[in-house]
Formats: structure tokens, sequence, C-alpha cells
């Protein structure tokens, strides 16, 4: 089991902590919040048909997981592994999934201004990085388990495709910014928005590019009607920026609606003691649409 006494940190701080773990030689990482527990790995029962990175499905306290073999998620094609492998259980986007690694290593404790985008840090895994943590002998890759589910499960939210046949007129003049560090589910949501009406959308890295924009929307260069944030991003994390935005009092009427795969019932009030006025876990998209009506009162 993962020890969550002392790890789980307070809301707004900027700080993380990753569970650093191997596949092959490569470090990786991901966030704290999304594991329940470290196991050793068991027999695993073989699906028919499915997906090439789904190893199968195992039984874990009642509940039947499905086992995400990461070396091939990663197309990482070293012949060393460890002789003790371990599975990782993790919660994210509302469900379970069991992730097969190598081996674990240690936590981590940084601030997320520590955090590099990878955009300038070449490694060959494409855009399943959403930043990168340099340290004196390694870096330490943080993976986006988002988009490896989204490859696996693409139809995670059918209800979103039906949206282009309810746009509402009232949306069009909104203005919307978007603050999400993974470029799959900036698409995601670029044509999901614009689909259901909204046409002034600005979109955002990470949080503390969110927060230089807000800074001329605090004096009078533009206008913010929503802000929808994830949580977990390089520079400045969504539960800083939502709660920068909450205490400045030019900004606090803004609505924040945090969408991100870390919202679970007992990190919700992380969300709440930030201010957000609203929070949805990834990739409910539909909802997120209902959501936004009811915060700028469209009706």
């Amino acid at each position: 089991m993962v020890n969550k006494s002392g790890i789980l940190l307070d809301s707004g701080t900027n700080e993380v902590e990753f569970l650093e773990f191997l596949l092959g030689s490569t470090s990786f990482g991901i966030n704290v919040l999304k594991v329940r527990e470290i196991i050793k790995p068991v027999e695993v029962t073989k699906i028919p048909h499915s997906h090439p990175n789904v190893e199968g499905i195992m039984e874990l306290r009642g509940e039947v997981l499905p086992i995400i073999h990461l070396r091939k998620a990663l197309d990482i094609n070293e012949t060393y592994e460890f002789p003790e492998q371990k599975f990782i259980v993790s919660e994210f986007n509302g469900m379970k999934v069991i992730l097969r690694v190598d081996h674990v290593t240690q936590i981590h404790r940084l601030s997320w201004s520590d955090m590099e985008k990878p955009s300038s840090f070449q490694q060959g895994f494409d855009d399943h990085i959403t930043g990168v943590i340099k340290q004196e002998s390694k870096m330490i890759l943080l993976v986006d388990v988002e988009k490896i589910m989204f490859e696996i499960y693409p139809n995670l939210d059918k209800g979103a495709t039906r949206l282009n046949k309810n746009v509402n007129p009232a949306r069009r003049d909104k203005r919307i910014m978007v603050a999400e560090d993974s470029p799959m589910l900036r698409k995601l949501l670029e044509e999901t928005l614009h689909g259901a009406g909204f046409e002034h959308i600005s979109f955002f890295e990470n949080g503390r590019e969110a927060w230089e924009y807000l800074v001329t929307v605090k004096n009078g260069q533009e206008r913010v009607d929503l802000l929808i944030t994830d949580i977990e991003m390089p520079q400045m994390d969504g539960h800083h920026l939502t709660k920068k935005v909450k205490d400045d009092s030019s900004l606090s009427k803004i609505p924040v609606i945090i969408f991100s795969s870390l919202i679970t019932e007992h990190l919700r009030h992380k969300g709440e003691l930030v201010g957000a006025d609203a929070q949805i876990s990834k990739p409910q998209l539909t909802k997120l649409i209902d959501l936004i009506d009811s915060h700028l009162f469209i009706s």
C-alpha cells in the first residue's frame, strides 16, 4: 500500500508529489493522488479481441479491473525487465485501472513550477508525456495516463457526439478560457465547445500562462466569462490558479470549473477549499457543457 499519511498536500500551494517508477531504464512519474495501492503481479485473465495494450483483467477486492501494460502503451522495447514487476492500482477519470510497471522507486515532492514542458525535450514518446522533472543524475517523465486510456477506450463520453444537435445561440458571445496541458484534451475540448456553439475560446497550456492572460483581464484589456482548468499542469496547477483567481477581488466573480481526472469523492474537498464554483471528472464533456450553461445563466 502507498502510505497516504503526510502526503496529501494542502490545496493551492502549487506543490505535488509523484510516484516514480521504471519502464526499462527510463524513469516515469504518476501523481500520488492517482495511486490507490501498489501490489505484486498476480495471474491475469486474458480477454479475447481486447486492445493490444490491455494485458487482461483481474479481481481485486470484489472489483474486476483492467491491466494496462505500460511498456506496450509507450512502445518501449528494451529486453531487460526487473525480476519483480509491480502493479500500480490507479483511479482517475472516474474509473480504476491497474498499470503494470517494471519497478517502483520512490515518491518525490516538488513544485509544479519545477516541471518543464515536454516540448523542449525529445525522448521519442510522441505526446504521451505531459512534463519533465530534471534531477542531477536523471530525468523523470510524467506520463499522460489519460491519453493512454482514451486510446484504449475512445468512447468514454459517447454523449459528446450529440452536442452538435443542441446548439444554443446564447453561447455565441460568451468568452471562455481553458487551461489544459494535454494536446489531446485541448483538441477534444475545442471540438466539443465549438460544436456546442461557443465561438470565443482561449486555450492555455498551463496555469501560469492562464494567469498571465488574466492579468490583462484585470487591466480591462480583455473579458472572460468563465474559466475551465485542469489540475495537473506544469508551472502552475489548477488548484493554485483557482485560488489566485478567487483571492483577487477584480477576478473572483469569474466562475471557475475544475475539469480533471482527479475529481473523486475523497479529493473533491481540495477544489472546494480553493473556491472552485464546480468540479467535474474527465471526460464528461456533455455534463461539462451543462455546467457551463448553468454558471453563465444560459437556459
